[in-house]
């Protein structure tokens, strides 16, 4: 069990070396990343179009960068608001990862970009796990979707600094329960903010904006208690072999410099697929 953990923290870690030189590169251009998760079908791509339009009636520098399997009907879509939008194909990966991310964003984010808002690819398992730079991420979930979205997606929302409510201008006439999905978010994510919107009505876009924007600012974000606990594991996973706690390297080696770890020697490149969610986030870490 210890060596399938190394290796799903290997690549983890090479991904979190990416995205700390990502939060790097947009520090030093004024820009702050916005990392927006949820299922298909949840109206993501409804809300970041309207976010967009109303950023760039404020006079706010804002663009996207908008991911999908297939297809740039997104992209195509978001570039309605008058903001600069760039599609990412990922050829069949469920989620985007940093390197990724800084590659596409090279040599095309405009220069000034304040928000730069990232739709991932629409799943709530994969791209939990990966970390994009960013300085907000925020898990939606429409009212379609059932009150029990947060409870059985722990990682994607006990993660999130912020959850959004989709599509509740239809919350009656589909029977949404609010209580029922807030006692979920509170259960996984304890002090999260939880903000209520609607594309259509326009409910709570503002609101959304102003959140945004008060992160711009400086603002300090929601720290979610899954965060802080995979923190605490990194600092203090064991491979039970007698050389006590310890943390890893990018490359899957030991921090400490006592040498490669059992599954280190093998490099990101090497994995076929996406990572598993850590075991630590599902609470069965060895």
């Amino acid at each position: 069990m210890c060596r399938t953990v190394d290796l799903h923290q290997a690549v983890l870690a090479r991904n979190d070396e990416n995205a700390l030189a990502l939060r790097g590169y947009l520090g030093d251009r004024g820009t702050v990343a916005v990392n927006l998760l949820s299922s298909p079908g949840s109206g993501k791509t409804a809300l970041l179009e309207q976010l967009l339009a109303r950023a760039v009636a404020a006079g706010v520098p804002a663009a996207a960068v908008t991911a999908d399997l297939a297809t740039e009907n997104d992209a195509t879509r978001l570039a309605r608001s008058g903001a600069p939008v760039r599609q990412i194909l990922t050829d069949g990966l469920c989620h985007l990862e940093a390197g990724m991310l800084r590659r596409r964003l090279e040599g095309w984010m405009p220069e000034g970009t304040r928000l730069l808002f990232v739709e991932n690819v629409g799943n709530l398992v994969c791209p939990a796990s990966y970390d994009l730079g960013e300085t907000l991420r925020i898990a939606l979930a429409s009212v379609t979707e059932g009150e029990d979205k947060p409870v059985k997606y722990p990682t994607a929302f006990g993660l999130a600094q912020l959850v959004v409510i989709t599509k509740t201008d239809i919350a009656d006439a589909v029977g949404f329960d609010r209580e029922a999905f807030l006692r979920g978010v509170e259960q996984v994510n304890p002090g999260v903010p939880v903000l209520e919107t609607s594309a259509r009505s326009g409910e709570g876009v503002d609101a959304l904006l102003a959140h945004v924007l008060r992160a711009a600012d400086g603002e300090e974000a929601h720290v979610p208690v899954l965060a802080r606990e995979h923190e605490r594991y990194l600092d203090s996973h064991d491979h039970g072999d007698g050389t006590g706690p310890h943390r890893h390297d990018g490359d899957g080696d030991h921090a400490d410099g006592r040498g490669p770890s059992s599954e280190g020697r093998r490099r990101q490149d090497d994995v076929p697929g996406a990572a598993p969610v850590p075991a630590e986030a599902r609470g069965n870490a060895p």
